[in-house]
């Protein structure tokens, strides 16, 4: 009796002990060391005269020299000026850009432009369809396969529409200049969206020109994005060195004093296997 009140009694104490023991410190965070031997992805489309835009915007990308040569005083000096619309090229959309009173492009929280990222691939569908969009049951089959989609993820739509930039008949369905009446390209569905919504996505991005199809005329998806507070990213850059999930995205607008959206350099950072 009593070797079984001591053996009981033991195990008591160490239960105690173990439940007033501090829980274990988070892992540091990765060290510059660390993250140099990550491998970086750069997806973003260089701007210059080849640049797509909407086409309702006529003036594209103006790049001229103020100065460039060799200087009275014998050193080297050169200097450009450039004037660009917001939403060209590869570009972040604020949420504003759809949504009033929404964040502007200063005002996105940084916890939503570098956040841990993941692919879910539709290229094979929009091969067979340029019109294309990607649904809530194609992230339910990635979820399947890779698990729930985390709070703050950024998530990216590959379509492999890439890979047809900068041509714009390719790209946008369409290359007349000043219209936008008969584009087709792949997009989103509403469902997607509001499903993106639902797993509280810090980001969406897609590589084609906008996270609504081409034939679209309400954008319906950059409505209920810009509502629950979501940036996009359009004109994405090419997708195909990513893994479906294990990467940091880095996605740093412009930051454009009031700005509905701006040119964004995107980089993914890919951990060692």
């Amino acid at each position: 009796m009593v070797a079984r009140f001591l053996l009981a009694a033991g195990a008591l104490a160490a239960l105690f002990a173990t439940a007033c023991e501090a829980p274990p410190e988070p892992p540091p965070p990765p060290g510059p060391d660390e993250v140099a031997g990550w491998k970086m992805v750069d997806l973003s489309h260089e701007y210059g005269e080849n640049t797509l835009y909407w086409p309702t915007d006529t003036k594209g990308f103006q790049l001229d020299t103020l100065a460039e040569g060799m200087t009275p005083a014998g050193f080297f000096y050169a200097m450009k000026e450039f004037a660009t619309a917001e939403h060209g090229g590869t570009h972040l959309d604020a949420p504003y850009h759809f949504y009033e009173g929404a964040d502007l492009v200063g005002e996105i929280p940084l916890t939503r432009l570098i956040a841990p990222g993941v692919v879910v691939d539709v290229s094979a569908q929009a091969e067979a369809n340029p019109d294309y969009r990607a649904s809530a049951g194609d992230i339910r089959n990635w979820e399947t396969e890779h698990g729930e989609i985390p709070p703050g993820t950024a998530v990216l739509f590959r379509t492999g529409w890439a890979a047809r930039w900068p041509d714009a008949l390719s790209y946008l369905g369409d290359d007349e200049p000043g219209s936008a009446d008969n584009l087709h390209f792949p997009g989103l569905t509403e469902d997607a969206m509001r499903l993106l919504v639902e797993r509280e996505a810090g980001l969406v991005g897609i590589d084609t020109a906008s996270v609504d199809y081409g034939p679209s005329t309400d954008f319906i998806v950059h409505q209920v994005g810009g509502a629950a507070g979501i940036p996009n990213l359009e004109n994405v850059g090419d997708l195909s060195e990513l893994p479906p999930t294990g990467f940091l995205l880095i996605a740093l607008p412009m930051k454009i004093e009031a700005g509905t959206g701006a040119p964004v350099r995107i980089v993914a950072l890919i951990p060692p296997a």
